[in-house]
């Protein structure tokens, strides 16, 4: 029997929580469920999800620091949810590692179909080296292993997001290449969402920050003005 992939929902909301529920075990879920912040972190371990739904405004805690800590307990992806509407609420919640982020009233529609995207899209880009080994991708001091999903620069780990780890190896790959910010958006979320160049832009500006980078110019990751990023190491 196929193992049937599981979903967390942190929501201190009963009627939302009930209706993430029941759309998710429709789309094939196994669902446990945590009404906060707290309660959902001790559930990680015991669930071990696939995906996360995290409200933001919960009564515990901020979503924000619930999605900070539970990157550092799960590689599962996280789609947070709030009734918040600005951008700077949306570009925090992916800064601190929110695959995607969805606005209340949601539709159930919608959310499936994010769903169903995230899970379409390979985690690993299937780049392969002599043998259809994983490759090992070394730049100077600056070495990023696709098996393990580990990166090290002058001998010391990187700690990366999910997202930031695979614009890494897609940009590093192809060296020199120019990537617009859509086709980067295209390539990483396989959808056209987010439109909003300003979600790249904050997921370079972070791997700039962890690789040592200069803000403007960048050694590794470098802008290409009107255009977009490359790899320039």
């Amino acid at each position: 029997m196929v193992e049937r992939p599981r979903a967390l929902v942190i929501e201190d909301a009963a009627e939302v929580r009930r209706l993430l529920c029941e759309v998710l075990r429709m789309a094939g879920f196994d669902v446990a469920e945590a009404a906060t912040g707290a309660g959902g972190l001790d559930m990680v371990a015991e669930s071990r999800p696939d995906l996360v739904t995290l409200d933001l405004m919960l009564p515990d805690m901020d979503g924000i620091e619930v999605c900070r800590r539970l990157r550092g307990m799960t590689s599962a992806y996280v789609i947070m949810l709030s009734g918040r509407t600005e951008e700077a609420d949306r570009l925090i919640g992916l800064e601190v590692g929110a695959d995607d982020y969805m606005t209340k009233p949601f539709s159930p529609r919608e959310l499936r179909a994010r769903v169903a995207a995230m899970f379409r899209r390979p985690r690993r880009f299937e780049l392969r080296g002599t043998g259809d080994r994983p490759r090992l991708l070394t730049f100077g001091d600056l070495v990023v292993d696709e098996e393990s999903r580990e990166v090290h620069l002058a001998g010391r780990p990187v700690p990366l997001t999910r997202i930031e780890f695979d614009l890494l190896v897609l940009l590093a790959s192809n060296p020199r290449r120019v990537w617009a910010r859509e086709t980067l958006t295209r390539m990483i979320w396989h959808t056209d969402w987010p439109g909003n160049a300003h979600v790249i832009d904050v997921h370079v500006a972070n791997l700039r920050r962890k690789l040592g980078d200069d803000a403007r110019s960048g050694h590794w990751v470098r802008t290409v003005h009107g255009v977009g990023y490359r790899f320039g190491g």
